[in-house]
């Protein structure tokens, strides 16, 4: 980089101006403008001065290493604002109480970053923030990170260190802190000054099973009148003591007026398990939130751009409320809703509901039982503006509707997730998108294969009315045919009708049912000049699968051509125990080869359960589930994988296997491994053989995380030889 030059006096070679001869104004302007952690460790390698600069501007770091370390740590980002200790080895034990000098690291890291005001951490016990809370006085956001069981200690001693030291203290950040419900409404009465400062409070975690009740939500309101950001997983069963209903939520919006985002989510809902998709959508009991309730919350947060309301029970009859959000919230721009029913009633072609939030960007919606494809050519109509666009649950979508959809917004949608919807599996979800197959950027969909007893493949010019009358008395098929123009034409052959319709090009598979109606036939017909668009800008593609189930059918199903796609997110989930043998020896990760960008991949196991020790006569292990889901993996040009491995909830055990090591070793491109769960240190010593590997780490982040340190799986020490070993490699790069 240090050879790059600008513009320069072409009469004189010798006076030509370096990059690096630019003013240091300029240059740490420059600097400060770069974010990726990698680009920025390259440009400090080009001279001295480059790396003062680079030291000089950055402003966000996150430490990785051995806490006995203390000579490790580095000096030279004094400006670092943004500083994550989360991530400190031994992973998830108190720092402090690991580290041989402990009463000394807090010092020196005050030392190395005293500039410090957003703090990220594993608060293992409330003796974590004692020590590092007074270093830095001046924090203004605070992240707490902890799955292991709460210590047997006073409620809200975990947040009494930092309330008693940090009183600027404004965004407090409880998404993956494992705490009593009743710790911090306690905690926050306590100390009024902390309380009134804070802007945002995000307390989504998904470790506690229990939510926030009505007075503890409505306690948090009170204690902090300025709050922008509230986040909270709460109560919502109407069957408990005090759920959140309709008093709740009148006083959050009578309490906090200045809520910019509010997010209100059932805690069944965070456990991001998938719906059901054969369940009618309604639950057995309605919440207590009526729609009156809703006009008044929304009147009176006149600030609201981010809305969430997944509450997991009935509401119905909010049509009349969502209109309200259109005059009433001006700046909304986000609203995710669940469970909720009637959002669009969509009768005469009439804008409604939700229909009429012309200003909306982001729409989520969830398990609504009787959302239909005219309901979402009202939202299309409506909410123009749409950029992401997420369905999840709604049994009485197809295809046709969401295509509908896709093409009315096709100028600004490219971000679209469409999960546990009965009538649309990949092969569908992926040719409504065809309209704007060359714009997204961003996609979900659930890897669902459409069984057929039989399949044909009719060409071009065939005659395609002759292959659906043999053996069958009875023939009705719908082809979707591109005409001369842009538009599509839906042709339908029934009882000898001829499909016509000009210069056609058919792209769809055609079903062929008998009499009775059993799909029996499946006819692909194809045209030798029909051209297929490729997926140009698509850079993340997150995908859900059955345990057991192949992903090797997710090319031929229309995602070939991806030269853009750069992560990858693969969620299996499912019982192991009640499935056989696969019948294949791979799940399919060889197929991904194909996509030359690839370079990230979280492969998340983690609801896949089975046998961990032992499993009866014909059963699978997941040692055995685990070779099968990581065959293949050396195939790819992976930098970096998140992966969890399956689990046996009987004992709290995820742990990486013998045959999941040796795979993981062949993917030799690899440079940061995470694995969450433990593992064997002999297992793990097989991964010193990634040439390239520079960042491992064993994370047990879910709840309740392992207590027993003796095992073997798990031991500080065991850990610290594994990093020792990786650290004295030679590494090129």
């Amino acid at each position: 980089m240090g050879s790059l030059m600008l513009n320069g006096n072409s009469s004189n070679l010798h006076s030509n101006t370096h990059l690096y001869d630019l003013p240091d104004v300029i240059l740490s302007t420059v600097f400060s403008l770069v974010q990726d952690t990698r680009t920025r460790n390259s440009m400090s390698l080009v001279c001295k001065k480059w790396c003062c600069l680079e030291r000089s501007t950055r402003i966000s770091l996150t430490l990785r290493g051995n806490v006995r370390d203390l000579f490790m740590i580095p000096n030279c980002f004094k400006s670092v604002t943004n500083l994550d200790l989360s991530l400190l080895s031994p992973w998830g034990h108190s720092f402090l109480d690991s580290s041989p000098y402990p009463s000394l690291l807090p010092h020196l890291l005050r030392q190395a970053f005293p500039l410090v005001t957003n703090l990220t951490i594993y608060s293992r016990n409330p003796s974590t923030l004692q020590y590092l809370a007074p270093e830095w006085p001046n924090l203004s956001h605070v992240k707490l990170v902890r799955w292991h069981q709460r210590s047997p200690s006073p409620i809200g001693s975990d947040f009494l260190p930092l309330f008693q030291t940090c009183a600027s203290l404004n965004s407090l950040d409880l998404s993956n802190f494992y705490c009593w419900t009743e710790d911090l409404p306690q905690a926050l009465q306590a100390y009024p000054v902390v309380s009134s400062s804070l802007t945002k409070l995000d307390l989504l975690t998904c470790s506690s099973a229990e939510g926030f009740k009505s007075h503890e939500l409505l306690a948090i309101s009170v204690a902090c009148p300025n709050l922008r950001h509230l986040l909270a997983g709460c109560m919502f069963d109407p069957r408990y003591i005090d759920f959140v209903g309709d008093d709740a939520l009148q006083g959050v919006a009578t309490n906090c007026p200045k809520l910019t985002h509010l997010h209100l989510v059932d805690t069944s809902s965070l456990s991001n398990v998938r719906v059901d998709p054969e369940h009618d959508g309604y639950t057995a009991e309605d919440a207590r939130i009526s729609p009156l309730t809703l006009e008044q919350v929304f009147t009176g947060l006149p600030l609201l751009e981010d809305c969430v309301l997944d509450v997991c029970h009935n509401v119905r009859n909010p049509g009349v409320a969502l209109e309200v959000l259109n005059s009433k919230c001006k700046r909304l721009k986000s609203l995710k809703l669940g469970q909720f029913h009637e959002i669009c009633r969509a009768v005469e072609h009439k804008l409604d509901g939700i229909a009429l939030c012309q200003g909306l960007e982001t729409l989520c919606i969830r398990n609504s039982a009787d959302l239909n494809d005219s309901g979402m050519m009202a939202i299309s109509r409506g909410c123009q503006k749409l950029v992401k666009f997420e369905i999840t649950g709604c049994k009485m979508v197809t295809e046709t509707g969401l295509r509908n959809l896709v093409g009315m917004l096709r100028k600004t949608l490219v971000d679209v997730k469409i999960s546990s919807c009965k009538n649309i599996d990949a092969a569908c979800a992926l040719w409504a998108l065809e309209p704007i197959q060359d714009k997204i950027q961003r996609l979900h969909i659930d890897c669902i294969w459409e069984e057929e007893s039989e399949e044909q493949v009719v060409n071009g010019g065939g005659n395609l009315a002759e292959e659906c009358r043999r053996g069958y008395s009875s023939t009705k098929m719908t082809l979707d045919c591109n005409g001369e123009g842009n538009s599509k034409t839906e042709l339908k052959y029934t009882n000898g009708e001829e499909c016509s319709g000009g210069n056609s090009s058919l792209k769809r598979s055609l079903n062929c049912d008998d009499g009775g109606g059993n799909k029996k036939k499946k006819l692909k017909y194809t045209n030798e000049n029909y051209w297929e668009r490729s997926w140009s800008r698509l850079k993340y593609l997150s995908l859900w699968i059955a345990v057991g189930d192949l992903l090797t059918p997710l090319i031929s199903a229309g995602l070939e051509d991806c030269p853009s796609l750069e992560e990858i997110v693969i969620r299996v989930e499912g019982d192991c125990r009640r499935r056989g043998r696969p019948k294949e020896a791979a799940f399919g990760l060889a197929s991904l080869a194909q996509f030359p960008q690839l370079v990230k991949m979280k492969l998340d196991c983690g609801d896949t359960i089975g046998y961990a020790l032992t499993a009866p006569t014909g059963q699978m292990d997941l040692s055995l589930w685990e070779r099968f889901y990581l065959n293949g993996i050396s195939y790819l040009n992976l930098n970096e994988l998140d992966y969890w491995p399956p689990q046996d909830r009987d004992v709290n055990q995820r742990s990486l296997s013998l045959p999941a090591a040796g795979l993981l070793q062949e993917c030799a491109t690899i440079r940061k491994l995470f694995i969450h769960g433990t593992a064997h240190e002999h297992w793990l010593s097989f991964l010193l053989r990634i040439a390239n590997l520079r960042d491992v780490q064993l994370r047990e982040d879910y709840y309740p995380a392992p207590e027993d340190d003796m095992s073997t799986e798990m031991r500080v020490h065991s850990c610290s030889r594994f990093e020792d070993a990786l650290n004295a490699r030679r590494i090129l790069d």
